[in-house]
C-alpha cells in the first residue's frame, strides 16, 4: 500500500458518518472527557502490524537481551511469537508471499534457538540467535518484494526504531 492510499485510507477511517459512530463515552470518573468512537472495522495492513506489533517486541527482546535481563527476554519472545501468530492469522497473503508458511520457515526456527538461549542465560548464545532472528526477518522482507526494510539489532537512543537500518540500499 502507497503512503498515499494509507493516508487515504486512514481519512475515511476517521470520515464516517455520525450515525455510524457510538455515542460519546465519559472515560473517567469527575473528567469532562468524552470520545467517539466509529463503528467501522479495524483492518490493519501487513506493514502495520509489523511496525505496531512485530518491531517493538524485536526491539525489546534485542534490548532485553543485551541487558540480560533474561526474565524480560522470555517475555518479549513470548510477546513476539504471538504476535506473529496474530499476523499469520490476519494475514493470509501478501503479494505473492503466503505468510502463514514464511513466518513458520523463517522467524519460528529462529525464536527457537531464541528461546534455548535465553533459558541458558547465555549471553553469547543470545547474540548469535538474535542476530539469526534478525537475519530471517530480512530474508522474508526480501522474499516478499520489501528488501528495502532492513531490520538490525537495536541501538540505542538512535531512533525511534533502534532495530531498523535506514539507509538506502544500492
Amino acid at each position: 500500500m502507497s503512503r498515499i492510499s494509507a493516508a487515504l485510507a486512514i481519512l475515511a477511517f476517521f470520515a464516517v458518518p455520525a450515525a455510524a459512530q457510538q455515542k460519546p463515552m465519559n472515560n473517567m470518573p469527575g473528567m469532562d472527557m468524552h470520545e467517539t468512537r466509529s463503528a467501522a472495522q479495524f483492518r490493519p495492513g501487513l506493514g502495520d502490524l509489523m511496525t505496531m506489533i512485530i518491531q517493538p517486541h524485536h526491539t525489546k527482546l534485542g534490548l532485553a537481551g543485551m541487558a540480560r535481563n533474561w526474565p524480560l527476554a522470555a517475555y518479549e519472545l513470548d510477546e513476539l511469537s504471538e504476535s506473529f501468530d496474530t499476523v499469520g492469522k490476519l494475514i493470509l497473503r501478501h503479494g505473492n508471499l503466503d505468510i502463514p508458511p514464511a513466518l513458520a520457515s523463517t522467524v519460528k526456527p529462529a525464536m527457537e534457538a531464541v528461546d534455548k538461549a535465553i533459558a541458558a542465560k547465555d549471553a553469547e548464545a543470545f547474540t548469535r540467535a538474535y542476530g539469526d532472528l534478525t537475519a530471517s526477518c530480512n530474508a522474508c522482507h526480501q522474499s516478499g518484494d520489501h528488501a528495502m526494510i532492513v531490520i538490525q539489532s537495536p541501538s540505542v537512543g538512535q531512533t525511534s526504531f533502534p532495530d531498523q537500518d535506514f539507509n538506502a540500499r544500492k
